[in-house]
């Protein structure tokens, strides 16, 4: 059995990419995993202000809601983040978070395996590739970790436009298989 951590980035409640992440923390449960869904709506994440304080003791100076995911994160197995794509890109949210996961480089951290669930109105395959590009840059950063997979939902535009889109049963399959 593997921790599971799937952290869904977009703003809105009712998201495309948060379908995403249901679908991969239902397959990564029907295997018998330990799954936690966490959406970061309604989150307080502030940006990074690049102190560097946290490399000296490995906390981040800023107090918001950051500090319980990336503790969270820092004791997963598997972590799977989801982001609807806004121009070709992964969501602001989505990147604010990685940057203040700063303090996890150089910790006992137990990810090894990193996904990414994306959500586009375009449905183009290359939709995705800077969004998991910018992820990859994170990534590189943990050399216990790597990317492990992810699934695009192209041709989404309004909430609830995935219902029905086979990239949901996909995202349930890759969950199944961590």
């Amino acid at each position: 059995m593997k921790k599971v951590l799937v952290i869904s980035t977009s703003l809105c409640g009712v998201s495309n990419s948060h379908e995403l992440a249901k679908s991969f923390a239902k397959g990564a449960e029907a295997a018998g995993n330990e799954v936690e869904l966490i959406t970061l709506h309604n989150k307080e994440i502030k940006f990074c202000i690049g102190c560097l304080k946290c490399q000296d003791t490995g906390k981040c100076v800023i107090s918001d809601d950051v500090a319980e995911i990336m503790s969270k994160l820092h004791d997963a197995d598997v972590v799977c983040f989801a982001t609807p794509i806004y121009y070709y890109e992964m969501s602001g949210l989505m990147k604010t978070l990685l940057d203040r996961l700063n303090p996890l480089y150089g910790s006992d951290y137990r990810f090894t395996g990193i996904y990414l669930m994306t959500s586009a109105a375009e449905d183009m395959p290359e939709v995705p590739e800077r969004a998991v590009s910018g992820l990859n840059g994170w990534i590189e950063c943990f050399e216990r970790a790597g990317y492990a997979g992810g699934v695009f939902a192209g041709g989404v535009t309004a909430p609830g436009d995935i219902k029905g889109h086979p990239s949901l049963a996909k995202a349930y399959d890759m969950g199944k298989n961590v």
